[in-house]
Order: structure tokens, then C-alpha cells, then sequence
């Protein structure tokens, strides 16, 4: 059977030039692409892929763990990575965690193992200690606003945003005000629960443990939150919002019970996908595309340089509509 040094020696050309042609690599003359391609044709010749990334020593694929692709924000981030990824010819891996640890250890094994060039956290359950275990593993990107200098980061600057947010349901006369965050626990709720826990000591309202809500990812959830808040014995004049996809569940189940947004409660989401045009939120948006592709570049310039560990944030602004 043929191999890439018979290939080459037929072409006329080295190894590495066959292992860029395989690897649909630019930088390789017409000529002698043309070459290979014929010795590779007349020997009806089939790579062994392991082999040829054996000798190029990286794989072009590089991982993206995410908990689900069932959601507005993590299709989008994961559509700004692929575009990128397309153009310097990467293939991706997803690793579909539902924020088991597990699987998350799945694709850092797999890194340390050499079967993928690096990874891109688009959310993780992983804490941040045992990551650090994996650092010299390979390039590793996360998307949170992080404060530490181990790995690149790409996100918005959360309690900056949130702030903006709270800033602008108090400017409409909220005072009592609840939060809807996804995991309570991860990086960039824990930033928001703190400005939001700051911003209510600074006007002089309590916090009301039952108004900080968490696991509000889908649009059912936002059923669920409109339950509890039925159910408080003080309730709050307004809800910020994680995501738009809770605040319009929020909305089809208020309209449900006969109440009115904004005129009994107001509801200020994050994200300004479609659907808080369709249902006129008002949202902060964030270029949640612009992320993936800057993640996906970081991701990039952390292979050629290791030391690499920029921590971009991307701007933030505040769409008005009709829901405060």
C-alpha cells in the first residue's frame, strides 16, 4: 500500500509538502499540489489520517465544550467559531456537557492525549483549579469575564453590563428588583449576583432571597419564574433577566394569568436575539457572534504562542423597547 514518502518520491517533492496538500494547507505552489494530487490519484492512494497528523504533530481539530446546543447564545457563539475555524481549515469537536464534569474531563483528556489541538470553553462546571492542572496540555480559551492571567478569556464585561441594566430599571422607578440567572454557581452569575447584591445596598433595598432565581435557561423556565413570583409575599416591580429566551417565557406566562408587562411587572433581558424584537424587550445586546470568532482566533494565537493570555472585552449597549 502507499504511503507519503512513496507519494512524494513519485511527486518529486518532500513529505511535508504531501502532508500540506493533505491538509488542504495554503502555502503550497499550484505545481506541485498539481503533482500530488496525480500520484495520489493514479495510486488510488486513501491517508491514514492518524499517521499524517502523527507527523505534522497537531490534528486541526480543536474542541468547543458547551452545555447544550439547544439555545440561542450557545448556537450563535458556536456559529462565530465555525466561520473562523472554516477559514484556516479546523474542524470542530463538540462536546455537548449538559455541565457534567464528566464530559468535560472527556475533552481535556482528549487534549492532553493529543487527539485535539486545544479547546474552547464556551461554559464550564469544571472549577477553575482543576483546569489549571490541564494548562500545559494545550491552548485553552474560555468564555467568561475572567480575572485571572492562566488562559486567554473572551466576554463581555458582566458587572458592567448588569450594572447598566440595574441602572436603567432604576432610573424607571424600580427600587424592588429580582434577578434570573443561569447556573448560580458559574463565573459569570457569581459577577452578577454581586453587583446586583452592591447596587441594592447602594439605594437602600434589602435583598429578598427569594427574588435571586437561578437555572433560568430556556423559555420554560421563564413559566417557572413567573410561578414563584405569583407565590412571593412581597413581590418585585421588575425582573433582569439572563437571557432573552427566560424573559419571553416570562411574558407569554404573565399575558397567561391577566396581568400586564410593563404595567405590573417590567422585565429587562440580556442577549437581543430575534426573539426579543418579536416580543419588543428591551435588551442588552451582545455580540454573542463576535465572541465565538474571538475565541476562536485566541484560540489561534495561543497555539503559536503559549504565553498568550489576552483577555478581550467585547462592547455592550441597551436596546429599548416596550417591556420596562
Amino acid at each position: 500500500m502507499a504511503n507519503i514518502r512513496e507519494i512524494a518520491r513519485l511527486a518529486g517533492v518532500s513529505v511535508s509538502t504531501v502532508s500540506r496538500v493533505l491538509n488542504h494547507h495554503p502555502y503550497v505552489s499550484a505545481d506541485k499540489r498539481e503533482a500530488v494530487l496525480k500520484t495520489i490519484r493514479d495510486l488510488d492512494y486513501s491517508p491514514n489520517i492518524n499517521a499524517v497528523h502523527l507527523s505534522l504533530g497537531k490534528t486541526n481539530m480543536v474542541g468547543v465544550v458547551l452545555p447544550t446546543i439547544n439555545h440561542p447564545y450557545f448556537s450563535e457563539l458556536l456559529e462565530g467559531i465555525a466561520e473562523e475555524a472554516m477559514k484556516q481549515n479546523t474542524q470542530l469537536v463538540l462536546f455537548q456537557t449538559g455541565y457534567h464534569q464528566d464530559k468535560e474531563y472527556e475533552a481535556l483528556e482528549q487534549l492532553r492525549g493529543h487527539l485535539i489541538d486545544g479547546i474552547i470553553f464556551a461554559s464550564r462546571a469544571i472549577p477553575f483549579d482543576l483546569l489549571l492542572k490541564y494548562k500545559s496540555a494545550g491552548p485553552i480559551v474560555i468564555c467568561e469575564d475572567s480575572d485571572l492571567d492562566d488562559f486567554p478569556s473572551v466576554s463581555i464585561e458582566h458587572v458592567a453590563a448588569f450594572n447598566l441594566g440595574l441602572e436603567y430599571l432604576i432610573s424607571n422607578g424600580h427600587k424592588r428588583i429580582a434577578i434570573c440567572l443561569g447556573r448560580l454557581e458559574g463565573t459569570n452569575s457569581q459577577k452578577r449576583q454581586k453587583a446586583y447584591e452592591e447596587k441594592m445596598d447602594m439605594i437602600g433595598q434589602k435583598v429578598q432571597e427569594d427574588w435571586i432565581l437561578g437555572n433560568c435557561l430556556m423559555i420554560q423556565d421563564g413559566k417557572r419564574v413567573v410561578n414563584q413570583y405569583l407565590q412571593m409575599n412581597e413581590k418585585p416591580t421588575a425582573f433582569l433577566v439572563g437571557n432573552d429566551q427566560v424573559a419571553a417565557g416570562m411574558i407569554t406566562e404573565i399575558a397567561k394569568q391577566g396581568l400586564a408587562v410593563p404595567e405590573n411587572v417590567a422585565i429587562l433581558s440580556f442577549d437581543n436575539h430575534p426573539i426579543s424584537e418579536i416580543m419588543r424587550i428591551t435588551t442588552i445586546d451582545i455580540p454573542t457572534k463576535q465572541l465565538g470568532a474571538y475565541a476562536f482566533n485566541s484560540f489561534y494565537k495561543r497555539s503559536c504562542d503559549s504565553t498568550y493570555a489576552e483577555k478581550i472585552a467585547l462592547p455592550f449597549k441597551l436596546i429599548e423597547r416596550h417591556s420596562v
